[in-house]
Formats: structure tokens, sequence, C-alpha cells
């Protein structure tokens, strides 16, 4: 990570590590909590809410809970009660739902819009042309707070082959700040890169990489 940020002559401080731990223990967790580690990635959701408390006892730490998957509507609730981002916003009947379950005496849920920036037909994410008008909508929402966009690219072979894809992904943002669509203050966040490709993700903007095998080894399950 600070190797890619010299080379984009950025902050190591300016990008912050996700790390997946999707069908990996508690124990585990706690492992990396004790190294300093306070991100953590779900996409499971059962398994998250049975881990989650778990792994805070034993880290004896606050830790910070991204849900990282694809959001149906019957896990909003366990979401919006459980977790301090949704990175897989794509529809605004999800952002609406975890809206209204959001608690009162929580902070705002950090969401990202998911962004299909391959367009591919089998991959989650709402169409580039159609996010300003999400952020948009989501931005009018109580107990959210619109952090910024995520993608995950087609997969490819060669790390480069995604850096266009990440590459557009700073643009949209950029654009979606200039034209006033979002608060730039706020719009911080570009959710992109995992084990394979978060350096190029780096020097192309991200601000929060999400990276699983890198760290754990291969998924258990």
């Amino acid at each position: 990570m600070a190797a890619a940020c010299a080379r984009a002559s950025r902050a190591p401080a300016d990008v912050e590590l996700i790390a997946v731990s999707k069908t990996f223990d508690a124990d585990t967790v706690a492992q990396a909590a004790d190294c300093g580690q306070r991100s953590f990635g779900e996409s499971y959701m059962q398994e998250a809410i049975d881990k989650i408390g778990l792994a805070e006892t034993l880290a004896a730490t606050r830790l910070d809970w991204h849900f990282i998957g694809p959001i149906q509507g019957n896990k909003c609730r366990a979401l919006a009660g459980a977790f301090a981002w949704a990175h897989g916003v794509d529809r605004l009947k999800i952002a609406e739902r975890l809206s209204s379950l959001r608690g009162d005496d929580q902070p705002p849920l950090n969401v990202c819009v998911q962004v299909n920036i391959s367009s591919e037909d089998s991959k989650a994410g709402v169409p580039v042309a159609e996010v300003a008008a999400l952020c948009t909508a989501i931005r009018a929402l109580p107990n959210l707070h619109l952090r910024g966009l995520m993608c995950i690219p087609a997969p490819v072979d060669d790390p480069e082959a995604s850096r266009p894809a990440f590459r557009a992904m700073r643009h949209l943002r950029e654009r979606l700040i200039a034209e006033a669509v979002v608060d730039g203050a706020s719009f911080d966040t570009l959710s992109m890169g995992m084990s394979d490709d978060f350096e190029v993700a780096i020097e192309e903007g991200a601000t929060l990489i999400r990276v699983g095998s890198a760290i754990f080894g291969s998924r258990r399950g």
C-alpha cells in the first residue's frame, strides 16, 4: 500500500485497508485486530451477525464493520443494525429500506453506490448513466451518509487491465462533485481494489481497498 501511494504521490494515510474476513472465524478477526487492523469486510449476513459480537469481545476494542456483498431486501434489517458501512447500494428501494431501519440511536449508515463500471450484464451495480440520479435520491434520505462509489471491475488476468475501470471511477466521482450532484466535502470515498489489483486501484485514487486472501490466505468453506 505504501509503495503504491508513493508511486501516485499520495499520503498512505489517505487509503484505508478493509480486511475481508468472510469465511474466517472471530478468533482470526481478533488476531488481526491485535495487530492494529480495525476495519473488516463481510459478505455473508448470518455468518457476519454471528461473528461480530464475539470478535469485538475477543479483540477488546471497537471494530468497524463493512458489508461489501450484494444487498437484498431481507438483509437490510441486520445490515442497518450491525454495520457501519454498506458498500453495495445500487437501488433506491434498498437505500430507503436501510434508512428506515437504521436506529435513531445510531450514527448515519455510511453508504457507497455500487457502479457497474465495466457494463457487465451479470454484474451488480447501477449503470454509469444512472449514478447521478441515485446519488441525488440517497442524499435526501435520513439516517444515511452518502460517502462515495464502489466497484468490482470485470475479472482480468493482468491487474493493469483494471486500470481503465478504476480511472473511470475516479473521473465519475470528480464529475459528480463538479456538477454539484454530491457534496464534495463528504463524498470522499472510492471503494475499489482487491487482493490482486489493489496497487493499481490506489494509483488511480482508491480510498478504501478490500483485501482478503492477501491477508488471511485462501478463503475457507
